[in-house]
């Protein structure tokens, strides 16, 4: 295959549902390269987060090998202290880094986590993670001058999570105009081979709006003002393809790709309420109000296991000689690891219903896991229950989620659509999210490093 330039559209949890069926049809932008190149479902990693899934994607390496569970990870087996993962996290090479050693130029806005910036060759821009714009949040520096220069003081991101609905819109469109104006800026005035940018907007637009226009949605209200908020977003990101396609040649080929789906959030369940009703989780004394499990006085000397929160629940074991203060002898680890899991798998829904939960061991989902990963990883009903970390509720079930409204939860497949002008159509049902980086470094005739695990799928090769 002879050396292409590469430029990747991301659009953060754009779902299959929505991108190849429910809006195919108003996306004329996006149609043109499905109708035309290659699509297929995208098989997100374990778990499908924000953070580590671009990571995966960009490193062809598993999350278990990148040692990077979420954003929020515990440090070591303390039972408060944490880290957020950053650009600073990630274990060895990232796609870019193959390219800048094999001569080739980048430029790169918005892809997680790429704060704090990190050289680069050629352009960066930091993602949404940057806590604002008087941070150093490009590479080469100087870049932040460029930028600010064309759209004034940059967006990373916006509090989506608040029920002021009507700001938060007015936000998310006026944040993705300035992110494809940059990204415009930098496809002409920039010099590069490839060229990927991540649109947080989508994920964003998701969860504050999913109810409003899912009408599966248990607090879904047919006719409300926001019915179409979704859907109209999506067409004003399609236009704004439209304009970047318009920008390159029939020598660049075209990947737009989500790093995981979104679908309706049924409620949360309060993770840490049941491991106190179970006898796993014992408290000093129990709060008045709803509070942190790290403001609780949680007697440690007689706690099994305790949990926290997020799109999954990731749950961690008390173990001698592992914790300051452990409870479980370590020769009665896996035991009680798997009793755990069995209780868990039974846990029902508020209307009595066994809950599709799925519990996972990481080494059962990972051939090396490394840095500081959870005892187990409970995915509550296929992922349609949050976990809620807090303690104090009078419930094991929250209609909202614990942090903030929300409306969605993140899905496991996710969007991939290959379009070469010069290529030929192929056909392919499903990819690993893994399986990006070796396709990118066969379009652009790089050698796939050895310790990549993802790989090219045989309909992609020939």
């Amino acid at each position: 295959m002879n050396s292409k330039k590469v430029l990747v559209i991301g659009l953060d949890s754009a779902p299959p549902e929505i991108v190849f069926d429910e809006f195919y049809d108003q996306l004329p932008n996006i149609r043109e390269m499905i109708d035309h190149g290659t699509s297929a479902k995208l098989m997100s990693c374990h778990p499908p987060i924000t953070i580590p899934a671009w990571l995966v994607m960009l490193t062809g390496k598993s999350p278990g090998r990148l040692g990077l569970y979420g954003f929020r990870h515990r440090k070591g087996y303390s039972y408060d202290e944490g880290w957020i993962a950053s650009s600073r996290s990630v274990r060895g090479n990232k796609l870019w880094d193959i390219l800048g050693i094999n001569g080739k130029k980048v430029c790169l806005v918005g892809i997680p986590p790429t704060y704090p910036p990190v050289p680069v060759e050629g352009n960066l821009v930091s993602c949404f993670i940057t806590p604002d714009a008087n941070r150093e949040f490009t590479y080469p520096s100087q870049l932040k001058y460029e930028i600010q220069d064309l759209i004034g003081n940059y967006m990373f991101d916006v509090t989506f999570r608040t029920e002021d609905r009507d700001s938060l819109l007015k936000q998310i469109y006026a944040m993705t105009e300035q992110h494809f104006t940059v990204v415009r800026h930098m496809l002409v005035k920039k010099e590069w081979d490839f060229f990927m940018f991540v649109e947080i907007g989508i994920d964003r637009i998701h969860h504050a709006f999913w109810k409003f226009f899912d009408r599966q949605h248990e607090k879904y209200v047919p006719g409300n003002k926001y019915e179409d908020v979704i859907r109209q977003y999506y067409k004003f990101v399609d236009e704004k393809i439209g304009e970047i396609l318009s920008l390159i040649d029939d020598d660049t080929v075209v990947i737009t790709t989500s790093d995981h789906g979104a679908k309706r959030m049924r409620g949360a369940f309060c993770i840490n309420e049941w491991l106190i009703q179970e006898g796993y989780l014992s408290l000093k004394h129990r709060p008045n109000s709803i509070i942190d499990l790290d403001k609780a006085e949680v007697d440690w000397q007689k706690t099994k296991a305790w949990g926290w929160g997020g799109y999954y629940a990731r749950i961690f074991l008390n173990v001698k000689g592992r914790e300051e203060k452990g409870f479980i002898d370590q020769r009665d680890y896996e035991s009680e690891r798997d009793e755990l899991t069995k209780r868990l798998e039974q846990i029902r829904d508020p209307k009595g219903r066994v809950m599709d939960t799925k519990v996972f061991k990481p080494e059962e989902l990972y051939s090396v896991s490394l840095g500081d990963k959870p005892d187990l990883m409970v995915y509550f009903d296929d992922l349609y229950w949050r976990s809620a970390g807090t303690i104090g509720h009078n419930s094991l079930y929250l209609s909202e989620n614990d942090t903030g409204p929300d409306d969605a939860v993140h899905s496991q497949e996710g969007i991939f659509v290959m379009y070469d002008p010069r290529g030929k159509k192929k056909r392919l049902d499903r990819i690993n999210i893994m399986d990006i980086t070796p396709i990118i470094l066969d379009i652009m005739d790089i050698p796939i490093p050895e310790d990549v695990e993802g790989r090219i799928p045989r309909e992609l090769l020939g």
